[in-house]
């Protein structure tokens, strides 16, 4: 994975939500230049940082790198709700999942 990945990616989420590279430096706990000096190139997180960061975006690790997905915020409330199904409810939804999922190819 690329460097170059982690600072767009950070970017990316950050404008979805609509929020300033300062704000979120100083919510994270850093000085206000701190989002601003990954996404330049002059640092990166490290893993604990970019664990925090994903929390604060709430996503996941798994879709923060998954580019694939569209909106990430239906697609965290999709995959919410199915943790909430049971065994019986998800063998119903996959076949529908299945179909859905080859009609869109």
């Amino acid at each position: 994975m690329e460097a170059d990945f982690i600072r767009r990616r950070i970017t990316e989420l950050r404008l979805k939500r609509g929020i300033s590279e300062y704000k979120m430096s100083r919510d994270l706990g850093h000085n206000g230049g701190y989002i601003q000096h990954i996404v330049s190139g002059k640092a990166l997180p490290s893993l604990t940082e970019l664990l925090y960061i994903c929390e604060y975006l709430d996503v996941t690790p798994r879709t923060f790198f998954d580019e694939s997905t569209a909106d990430l915020t239906l697609m965290e409330e999709a995959e919410s709700g199915l943790h909430c199904l049971s065994e019986e409810d998800l063998k119903i939804l996959v076949p529908l999942i299945k179909h859905l999922k080859d009609k869109n190819k």
